[in-house]
Formats: structure tokens, sequence, C-alpha cells
């Protein structure tokens, strides 16, 4: 089943009881168990239960599969498993509680530029190399008083 087939079919399932401040979340990034999170709003306990059988229904007459449904009891927070999709169909309350946003909407993890990487690399060379001069200037001047000192005890 294509993925976005489905993730339209539950976003118009929602829109169709009056769901509210739908958010699609992409986060295979985050985790391999699925691929997208959609987060919706109902105003009362009847409508979160009607949101999420309206998307159980349409989900799979899009032809997807429900894996399992929970928090019909309460009506305060239902999560419906689509296996790729997972619905979250919150009151504004417990939505505002829990902020599944901030969990879930992390950014993907950006690859570092070779100009990057070399920076830290060019330090490290840089500091090598710093080092290795000190030690040869400190060398040079233990072998010079070395060699003063042999030239004044020659002249005593």
């Amino acid at each position: 089943m294509n993925i976005l087939i489905l993730q339209k079919a539950i976003i118009a399932a929602i829109e169709d009881i009056k769901g509210h401040d739908i958010k699609v979340l992409d986060v295979t990034h985050l985790t391999s168990l699925f691929d997208r999170v959609i987060i919706a709003s109902a105003r009362s306990n009847r409508q979160v239960n009607a949101v999420a059988g309206n998307v159980r229904e349409k989900a799979m007459a899009a032809g997807g599969r429900v894996y399992g449904s929970e928090g019909e009891e309460s009506g305060e927070w239902v999560l419906v498993d689509l296996g790729d999709i997972v619905v979250h169909i919150m009151q504004p309350v417990v939505r505002s509680y829990y902020n599944l946003e901030e969990l879930w909407d992390q950014p993907k993890p950006r690859r570092r530029r070779a100009a990057e990487k070399s920076i830290p690399e060019a330090k490290v060379a840089k500091t090598a190399k710093v080092a290795k001069v000190a030690k040869v200037a400190k060398v040079a001047k233990v072998a010079k008083v070395a060699k003063v000192a042999k030239l004044v005890k020659k002249r005593l």
C-alpha cells in the first residue's frame, strides 16, 4: 500500500468529522517502527471517538490495515495504529499537556560537509606542529646553554 494514499485518506477522514489542527510528521529518521505520525484535535470525547472510528473505516477502505486502537474508553486521547502510520486524536488540553509535536518533530540529522570535517583536523595538525616547534626550540635552547657552559669551562 502506498503510504501517501493512506495518509491522504486519513486526513480526509479526520476532516470529515471536523477534526482540526492536523499535523503530519515524517519520523523515518527517528524510528524504524513507523514512517508517519499524524496528530489531530477534536473538541469532545464523542468527537475524538467518532474521528478515530472514521479513520479506521477510511483506512480499511483505502486498503490499509488497522493493527490496533487504544483509548476509546476515556475519549480524551485515541491512538490508531495503521502500521506505517500512527494516528493520535486528542482533545486540545491533553494535546498541549503531552506536546507530542515536540517529541516527534525533530529535524533530520545534518551531514557534515567535507570543509566542516577538515576544520577540526586542521586545528589538531596546527596544534601538533606548534608543539613540535616548541619542543625543537627547547632542545635547541638546552643545547645552546650546554655549548656555552662548555666554552666557559674551557676558558677557566
